[in-house]
This record gives structure tokens, sequence and C-alpha cells, in this order.
């Protein structure tokens, strides 16, 4: 092995967020047909996954926060066991037939306050495991095998609901993040605090410190702000429009073979990356999401399975490279004590909105039809990337 994989921080880092998104790649799946089969609503659908989403938002910023008081590994290990008994608890419901709309979004705005821990020490630890001349490579290799754990689980959750049904799938996704709680206790990391409990500032402080390394940098808040946008209608297009076209069409195992087919190009993105390094790889990647607007523009004019795989695959090319872009930005231009609370200002900036577009596009849907917003999703899209990527700050921005 040479590169990341030489060193064993990183291996069980990869191994183990790779285990994890075979489990999540099953649960979006499993979820949306098992709200399907319980009300046949795509609003009851939004409200579901809109709580987890707005839980996730709500305390991603104290998520930052603890993952740089905290050592990050152990942070990821308690995220991941809370993660397990949550989904755990949601797949039992579904399996004893118990399961209720009150019910379901309870656990699901647990799971996405879980998820908010998590998420800021994952990003920011990669730092952590590689020396910065691997950044770049150690990022592909991470979306490779998140990408290739996520055709995985797709692949296996589209069968397996289909087969058995939806609770069996949220039951997988329960058992990955307590095999990734295990590993993830296998990390052997320095800790990141920089001060004695008794020296260190108030969270408001480090709040205010995590935001004021936000906010000097123009390029980082406006793609937060083109992400903001983008993401409500990509998601709310994809995650609760797109089951109910599948639903209404072409069928639940089908679905299964496009959301597989976005994470190939996910993948296919990563292997470009690696191979790939221009100097202004920032501003190619936020150009470049123009093309995820494809997945739902084709929802909306074209719903049959060849076309779909396509586009959703093409959207995933484009959305890899803007992201290990951005990663390897984040983590080259922000000092790294504050680096989980600046990923946690991206992330509720770019998901704030996330919960809008899951609200309302199933309403509006009923009310005007799936492909009129379907395609107003994809002009939203083109419209915030086209705004992004006229700013000079974002293709100022160079990679080492």
């Amino acid at each position: 092995m040479s590169g990341p994989l030489a060193l064993a921080p990183f291996r069980w880092l990869l191994a183990a967020r790779t285990t994890t998104i075979v489990g999540n790649a099953v649960a979006p799946l499993a979820l949306a047909f098992a709200v399907l089969d319980l009300t046949g609503s795509a609003a009851d659908l939004g409200l579901v996954v809109a709580a987890r989403s707005i839980a996730n938002v709500g305390m991603l910023l104290f998520g930052g926060v603890i993952a740089d008081r905290l050592p990050r590994g152990a942070v990821l290990v308690g995220s991941s066991v809370a993660a397990a008994l949550t989904q755990g608890a949601i797949a039992a419901l579904v399996l004893t037939g118990t399961a209720g709309i009150p019910l379901l979004v309870i656990l699901s705005v647990v799971n996405g306050a879980v998820a908010a821990v998590s998420l800021p020490a994952a990003a920011a630890l990669v730092p952590d495991t590689v020396p910065a001349p691997l950044l770049r490579p150690a990022n592909a290799l991470l979306r490779l095998g998140l990408n290739g754990g996520s055709i995985v689980g797709a692949s296996v959750g589209a069968v397996v609901v289909a087969a058995v049904g939806p609770g069996w799938g949220l039951a997988i996704d329960a058992a990955a993040f307590a095999v990734a709680a295990m590993l993830f206790s296998r990390l052997r990391l320095p800790s990141t605090r920089n001060a004695a409990p008794g020296e260190r500032a108030s969270v408001w402080s480090d709040l205010r410190e995590g935001w004021r390394e936000f906010a000097a940098r123009r390029w980082v808040w406006i793609v937060v702000l083109q992400f903001a946008v983008l993401n409500a209608a990509f998601v709310g297009a994809t995650t609760v429009l797109g089951p109910l076209v599948a639903d209404e069409s072409f069928g639940r195992g089908a679905w299964g073979l496009i959301v597989a087919a976005q994470t190939a190009g996910l993948a296919l993105g990563a292997v470009v990356a690696l191979r790939w390094r221009p100097r202004r790889a920032l501003g190619i990647g936020v150009a470049a999401m123009a093309l995820a607007a494809l997945p739902a523009a084709a929802l909306g004019a074209a719903p049959v399975v060849p076309v779909l795989i396509a586009a959703f695959a093409i959207g995933g090319i484009a959305i890899e490279l803007f992201a290990i872009a951005w990663d390897q930005s984040l983590q080259t231009h922000i000092p790294r004590a504050a680096l989980s609370r600046v990923y946690s200002y991206d992330m509720v900036g770019s998901f704030v909105a996330v919960p809008v577009g899951e609200i309302v596009v199933g309403p509006l849907a009923e009310r005007v039809g799936a492909a009129p917003v379907l395609l107003g999703c994809a002009a939203i899209i083109v419209v915030a990337t086209s705004a992004a990527t006229c700013s000079r700050s974002v293709w100022s921005i160079r990679a080492a």
C-alpha cells in the first residue's frame, strides 16, 4: 500500500465511513417506501424526512463545537452507537406493524440530531489521519469508498425492500452503524483540544470564533449560499418526488437502480479526481454543479429508466468533482482547530433550506402535478450555480 492507505488511522477511517454509508444507502429507500406503504402520501413522506433535516440543521453548530472540543474519534463512536439505536427502533416499529407518522417523525428528529454531531467530526478528521500533501488523494479515496458503499447499499436496498419489505432495509442500516462504531474505536489520534477544560472559552465564544473564520472568506459563504438553494431543489425533487414518480410509472426496483446509477457517477467522479488535479479545482467543481439539474429535469420531462440512469450518473460525476475540491479547499485554508466549526456552518447553510424543499414539493405536486415542480427544481439549480460561478473569489482558490 502507498499514499493514504499506508497510514493505519486513515484505513480505519475509510473502513468505518464506508460501512456507515452501506447502511445509509439502504435507509432512504426503505424509509420512503415504509411511509408510502403506511399512508400513500407524498406530503407525509416530506414531513418525515423534513423532521430529520430540521433536527440535523438545528444541532449542527453545536456538533461542530463538540467535535472541536473533544477527541473526534470518540465523538464518532458515540454518535454511531446512538444512530444504531434510533435506526433499530424505526426498523422494529415498521417490522411489527406499529409504526405511525408521529413516531417516525420523533425518531427521525433524534436520528437527525445524532447525525449533526457526527458529520462535522467526520469531515474534519481527515487532516488528522494524513499529512497535507495527501489530502486530495485521501479525500478522493474516502469518496470512492463512500460511493462504492452506496452502490452496494442502494442495490441491496432495492432488492431487500422489494422482496421482504422496508423494515428489513432499516435493520441493515442499524447494523451498519453498530459495526462502524467498532471500527471508529480503533482510531488512535492526538486530541484536537487546545486548552485545559478550565481554560476553554464558552460554547458561544467558540461559535463566534467559528463564524469569524467562516465569514472572513468570501468564497466559502458564496458556495454555501449556492448550495442552500441548490440542495433544497435537488433533495426535494429526488428524495420526495422521485419515489412518487417511481411508484406511478417504472416501479420501486428500477428506482433503486437509478439511485445506484447516481452513486456510480459519484464513484467515477472520485476516480477522475484521483488522476486529474487542476489548479482551479474549486471553480471547476462549482460550475459543474449545473449538471446536477439533469436528474430533476429527467424525472419531470422523460421519466423512463435509461434516460434517468444517464441523468443521475452524470449528475453524480459533477457532485463528486465539487465535493472533493470543496473538502480539500476547506482542509487547506481553514485552521485545524476551527475546522469542525467551519464545517458545521457550511452544513447549516447548505442544509437549512432542505426541509423547505422537502415539505413544499409534495403539496405543490399534488396541486399542479409532479412534472412542472420537477422542471422548476431543475431551473433553480441552474440559476443558483450560475450566480456562484460568476464570483471571482471562487476562482481565486487554487489547489496546492
